[in-house]
């Protein structure tokens, strides 16, 4: 608010009107323009952020550059860049901090035949040239769940899931099914990687995999990161889908998995895809996946 004030001094008789702005040095148009711009940025910055829930209602812990990707067309016709976004996200305590977690659900200590790592130096060129499978725990101690997947390495597509109240074989080879049974290119010879679990190594999965003339392949180390794109994906779907946070009876969970993998699929750009989509990336072949680390395997997601 502009306040004036009352020199005491007398000029020809008249008292002197001094205001707060002629005090500091600024002049009154200055003043109200600088009103009017923090107005715009205020008014601007909850534009943003209804942006930004508008997306994270279904993908609720998705990260600033893949936001800024989604809207830079609508950001772009409000003057807003990539900085100014990270800006009013951390103003406004919306920026994603990574969570990193991992519990041991595999256990190698079996009779089974251990295969040997056939994907080691290979970079995926195509849609089910390789699957990677994996099994993490998604439920808490008194409700104990566990998500089997089978995704794509080259598309990062899942193309097959199951959860269930155990870890038992038949929940792997019900996502195993379940993404044989949705192969678009089946004339494609198809490497299934995965650690060395009991599931993946036992009789009853390696039958499924010999009918279907799929081509085994293991991880030969105990670095639970060894199968990183597999690895990825569950933490994808645990973290920016916030599946941990809400511990639910099985029939619910399950259903709320079906809607995360849905939503993942359709709409959650990859950096190494070349920020398309899974089901965009799985439906072409002629993009190089990008790889920022030594293993092909490594890369960004």
């Amino acid at each position: 608010m502009l306040t004036r004030t009352v020199d005491l001094s007398r000029q020809e008789g008249k008292e002197t009107i001094v205001s707060a702005c002629d005090l500091f040095g600024v002049s009154r148009q200055v003043y109200y323009r600088s009103i009017q711009s923090v107005k715009r940025k205020q008014t601007t910055a909850v534009q943003v952020v209804a942006m930004v829930h508008e997306i994270r209602r279904e993908m609720p812990r998705l990260g600033t550059r893949k936001l800024y990707y989604l809207l830079r067309d609508r950001l772009n016709e409000i003057g807003i860049g990539r900085d100014r976004l990270f800006s009013i996200l951390k103003a406004n305590h919306l920026l994603i901090k990574p969570v990193r977690s991992y519990r041991k659900t595999t256990d190698s200590h079996h009779r089974f035949h251990k295969h040997k790592n056939l994907v080691s130096g290979i970079v995926p060129s195509k849609p089910e040239q390789v699957w990677v499978a994996d099994i993490t725990y998604i439920g808490n101690r008194r409700n104990q769940q566990y998500l089997a997947l089978v995704t794509d390495a080259y598309s990062k597509k899942i193309v097959g899931y199951d959860v269930s109240g155990s870890l038992s074989a038949e929940g792997a080879i019900r996502a195993l099914k379940k993404g044989l049974k949705s192969r678009t290119y089946k004339a494609n010879t198809l490497i299934h990687h995965s650690d060395r679990g009991l599931q993946y190594c036992c009789d009853d999965y390696q039958r499924v995999l010999t009918k279907q003339e799929v081509r085994c392949s293991m991880t030969e180390s105990y670095d639970p990161y060894s199968n990183a794109v597999a690895e990825r994906v569950n933490g994808i779907l645990k973290q920016e889908f916030m599946l941990e946070d809400y511990p639910r009876k099985l029939p619910v969970m399950q259903e709320l998995v079906k809607n995360s993998i849905e939503i993942y699929n359709a709409k959650r750009p990859h950096w190494s895809c070349q920020m398309l989509t899974p089901e965009q990336m799985h439906k072409q072949d002629t993009v190089k996946i990008k790889s920022y680390k030594n293993t092909p395997f490594q890369s960004q997601i």
